[in-house]
């Protein structure tokens, strides 16, 4: 160590008590003690506001340090006065500081004794602060969360995009910036835009190895599912992150409702409410906090255990960010997301009323997202490349820490398909996004195709033997091995990279893993439990299934009629032996319970005993009743024989979601007359024809009847008659 380094590892003990700098800290100091321009990317809890502290501390002059948020730089204030017996050694200014207080940090300053000013970047433009820090001697300036520049970064904010005219009035400063994410798109930006693309770039790796991602379809029983999890990790930190506020509130409170100490946390709290449920969370009050994404920036909590996405984020990045405050201290973190391509969708039509370039910029990032959701190779190595870094899959720390390695989808020999896509690329000269590539291979047409008269060559249609999903995961995987580039700039379009040109001429083995199905019961309005299914009672399941048989038999009706699948499945697996505990299984309510209810559960109270079986009483997923107004409302109205259109738009339902409502009241055992309703419909034949197919039928299963019917009759029209039939025949 040459005299200098003693130096820094001596303040280090100094300041912060470490003995020790943590990965690339000790250089990026270096850089900053040299005067250079320096760029850290750094991931969350890497430590990067040491790399700007210890300069700032033991230079001369006062360093500028420019950061979005008002909570994070009071947190850092406090950090560093608790670091010095100097209160002015560190300062904020910002709008919410009196005449007076802005007084008293002007003079710390010019006295020499504040070595860090925070600033918002908004009172950096004001004039009067603008000569004060030309008069003062600046160490540099460090702009943290440097990503804010990008609109390319997960947090665009249009007032950073001054920060490089206002740093120039100050003089030959150097310039440090700051980021925990970024992918090599926003760290272009992000030099180009500070002007210092001669800086010293410092990357540390984004890995972290004690993380484990998962992503579960997102079925419509998402809530039992994260209080189970919640159970698995009883006594454990997490935070839930949801994209609405409305969606907060009501997870939270059906986490209550279930005996899980949660709160919520969102913008449209009062300040006071936010800071107080925060509290809660650092001092171990409650066990989770459900968010927005407005929640977690100045959260320091080393031991978050598990971070859950009830709705998949809008970019790659903000996904990054959120699940990388779980298990900082380096313990166990898992990351869980639930993911239907619903949510997607949603997110689109948010994006539809912005400016064109800010859509496309929406859409490219969104997609980076559903690739990372489908894909079944090492969402690891996924994550990795998309911030521009290579990852061994099989040696790399933390290669089995997730679900797609521990349960690998079989892999087949792509070798050809592989050969054909690039070629497809190439030779439609770099022209197309993944979509319109996917298009050309399997001979589809669209507007894009058709102005480039793609579908007049000879190769249009050469992979028709395969279909888009087949030809999307493959694209994916093909991306990831570097044989093709993504070219952000432009939104996607896709480039053959000379890796990709030497396999056109000389071909090898390439195993190529499927994408995932993430199919989301379209066609079993009622069927919630579908999960569950795993976890259930294999030998009490089919004991109950026997029963059913008998009972359906004995009334001489279809089984589906007495207790539907899921609910079996449910029974299995919270053996309720009482009506009362029958009713809080799914999809049987009070008529069902009491109308077939005895054998089952005298049929589940012997099993319990002969099997000496602990019985999960607190499994009872209580719900928080929304939906019994509702429910209230439609049985009155249909007594009234209201018309089901007036119904619906009384309750802002759609037809859809009425009709749902309607097959969850028939299915949990209370009768609903509609004839007054059907008869405009159907005619008497026409509703005899699918009464006699139900009372036949093995299933009662929508999809079954559209295809035995064969476009007969349309879907409202079988669902609405199968709730007649269910009402009339079960109840």
């Amino acid at each position: 160590m040459n005299s200098n380094e003693i130096e820094i590892h001596k303040e280090l003990k100094k300041y912060f008590g470490f003995s020790q700098f943590k990965g690339l800290q000790e250089q990026v100091i270096q850089s900053i003690l040299n005067k250079k321009n320096t760029f850290v990317i750094m991931p969350t809890g890497g430590g990067k506001s040491l790399c700007y502290q210890l300069p700032a501390l033991i230079q001369e002059g006062t360093a500028i340090v420019v950061s979005p948020l008002i909570a994070l730089m009071k947190n850092q204030v406090d950090a560093i006065r608790s670091l010095s017996s100097e209160n002015g050694i560190a300062h904020v200014l910002n709008s919410s500081l009196t005449k007076s207080e802005i007084t008293q940090v002007k003079a710390d300053i010019t006295a020499g004794i504040t070595k860090l000013l925070y600033v918002a970047p908004e009172s950096l433009t004001k004039e009067e602060y603008v000569q004060f820090l030309q008069s003062v001697p600046i160490s540099f300036v460090a702009i943290d969360e440097a990503h804010c520049i990008s609109e390319w970064g997960h947090d665009f904010r249009p007032e950073y995009r001054n920060l490089r005219h206002i740093i120039k009035q100050l003089g030959d400063v150097p310039v440090i910036g700051l980021t925990a994410t970024a992918t090599p798109k926003v760290q272009e930006d992000i030099l180009k835009n500070l002007d210092m693309t001669d800086a010293n770039t410092f990357k540390a790796s984004f890995n972290r190895p004690n993380l484990y991602y998962e992503v579960r379809t997102k079925t419509k029983n998402v809530e039992s599912d994260i209080i189970r999890f919640i159970r698995q990790h009883k006594g454990k930190s997490g935070i839930i992150y949801c994209l609405s506020r409305k969606k907060v509130e009501s997870i939270a409170e059906v986490l209550q409702v279930n005996g899980i100490s949660a709160v919520p946390y969102h913008a449209g709290l009062d300040a006071k409410t936010r800071a107080k449920h925060q509290d809660m969370f650092l001092m171990e009050d409650v066990d989770v906090v459900v968010a927005t994404i407005a929640f977690g920036m100045g959260i320091d909590k080393p031991d978050v255990r598990y971070v859950i996405h009830h709705d998949i984020p809008k970019s790659l990045e903000s996904y990054y960010q959120e699940t990388g405050r779980a298990g900082r201290d380096g313990g166990e973190g898992h990351c869980l997301a639930y993911y239907s391509y619903k949510d997607v969708e949603k997110l689109e039509k948010f994006m539809s009323g912005k400016p064109v370039a800010e859509q496309e910029i929406g859409f490219a990032l969104l997609q980076e997202v559903v690739a990372y959701a489908e894909t079944s190779m090492s969402r690891r190595k996924f994550l990795l490349h998309y911030f521009g870094e290579e990852f061994d899959s099989e040696t790399g720390e933390g290669a089995d820490m997730d679900d797609n390695v521990r349960n690998p989808k079989t892999k087949v020999e792509a070798q050809d398909a592989v050969v054909k896509l690039l070629e497809i690329v190439r030779d439609t000269k770099h022209i197309y996004k993944s979509k319109e590539i996917v298009f050309t291979l399997i001979g589809r047409i669209n507007a894009v195709i058709k102005a480039h008269k793609t579908d007049t060559q000879s190769f249009f249609g050469s992979g028709s033997d395969h279909d888009e999903k087949y030809w999307m995961a493959l694209l994916r995987q093909v991306l990831v091995e570097g044989f093709l580039s993504k070219d952000i700039e432009t939104y996607g379009i896709i480039k053959i990279t000379p890796k990709g040109l030497d396999f056109i001429k000389n071909p090898r083995s390439f195993m190529m893993s499927e994408d995932h199905e993430y199919s989301e019961n379209e066609d079993d309005t009622i069927v919630t439990a579908s999960k569950s299914s795993a976890t259930a009672d294999e030998a009490l399941m089919e004991m109950l299934r026997e029963l059913r048989k008998k009972v359906a038999k004995k009334l001489g009706v279809p089984p589906f009629v007495v207790f539907q699948d899921p609910s079996l499945e449910d029974m299995a697996l919270k053996y309720p032996i009482t009506i009362p505990e029958l009713c809080n299984i799914h999809g049987v309510g009070e008529g069902k319970a009491k109308k077939y209810g005895a054998d089952f559960i005298a049929l589940i109270n012997r099993y319990v005993e002969d099997h000496d079986i602990i019985r999960p009483d607190d499994l009872v997923v209580k719900s928080t009743g929304v939906n019994s107004a509702n429910k209230l409302y439609i049985i009155q109205n249909i007594d009234r024989k209201l018309p089901l259109t007036d119904i619906a738009s009384a309750k802002g339902l759609s037809m859809d979601a009425l009709i749902k409502e309607m097959e969850q009241i028939v299915y949990s055992g209370t009768k609903l007359n509609i004839n007054y309703w059907l008869d405009d419909l159907l005619d008497e034949d026409q509703q005899e024809e699918i009464h006699d197919y139900f009372m036949e039928s093995d299933s009662d299963k929508i999809n079954d009847a559209l295809k035995e019917f064969d476009g007969e009759y349309d879907i409202d029209e079988l669902r609405l008659m199968r709730i007649k039939f269910i009402s009339e025949v079960a109840n």
